[in-house]
């Protein structure tokens, strides 16, 4: 699987359902498309069935010609293992320039390509990409995941679809909203979906509000159009205030 962050509900039901054994793999246009792929290393056959669903649920490792780093959210230093960042890229098949602009235009003095993405590496070096730099929620001053929350909440069984977007707040300068799409015939509470994250993020992290909706918007590709999502709600929590 690739193009999007995999669920980790989905990755549990193919497994329990099917028997299939999904892998990860990340990349983008850019990487011509594949950087990194998800398979475990030796000391990791044996995992408890669940630990090998959060390891299946991350990205994997570099590519033989492929290099990862991730750079500190502010400061610009190369920030530590296990610590979210802006993920960058190097390689053989890297692009160094867009279509029409100069050589080398796309890449930094060291070669590093800016993908756009946040990301953590682990001690064992898999990439676990956390949001996009446009995504992801500052909150008093604290960073919190949309994919992470969105993953959290796909695992509610009445769940089809989620967005998670930041919006402006008079105090936090940003808050989580969640917006849920709920399986036809099925009925649920914004409590509800409240009481499944707690044991699932940080009590912080938990949106101020859970919207339930019948339709979401997408991309020509079926990503979330979460731009057009930020646009409708921009407002949201001031109107609120």
């Amino acid at each position: 699987m690739g193009g999007a962050a995999t669920p980790r509900s989905l990755i549990d039901w193919f497994d329990a359902a099917l028997g299939v054994d999904v892998l990860q793999a990340w990349g983008m246009t850019e990487t011509s498309p594949v950087a990194t792929v998800c398979r475990p290393l030796a000391h990791q056959f044996d995992l408890p069935r669940e630990d090998m669903l959060d390891l299946k649920a991350i990205q994997g490792r570099p590519m033989f010609g492929a290099e990862i780093r991730v750079r500190e959210l502010e400061g610009g230093g190369e920030a530590e293992r296990g610590v979210p960042g802006h993920l960058q890229v190097r390689g053989l098949w890297v692009l160094s320039a867009y279509f029409g602009q100069e050589p080398g235009s796309a890449l930094d003095g060291d070669g590093w390509f800016d993908t756009g993405d946040i990301a953590r590496i682990t001690p064992d070096g898999f990439l676990q990409i956390t949001d996009r730099a446009k995504d992801v929620i500052k909150s008093g001053g604290e960073w919190i995941s949309s994919i992470d929350l969105e993953d959290a909440a796909q695992a509610h069984d009445a769940v089809a679809e989620v967005a998670v977007i930041g919006v402006p707040h008079p105090r936090w300068q940003e808050r989580p909203l969640m917006l849920v799409r709920l399986h036809p015939g099925t009925a649920c509470e914004g409590a509800e979906i409240l009481e499944h994250l707690v044991a699932r993020v940080a009590r912080w992290w938990l949106p101020d509000e859970v919207l339930f909706v019948e339709d979401l918007p997408h991309t020509g590709t079926g990503k979330l159009l979460k731009t057009s999502l930020r646009a409708e709600y921009e407002h949201f929590y001031a109107d609120r205030a």
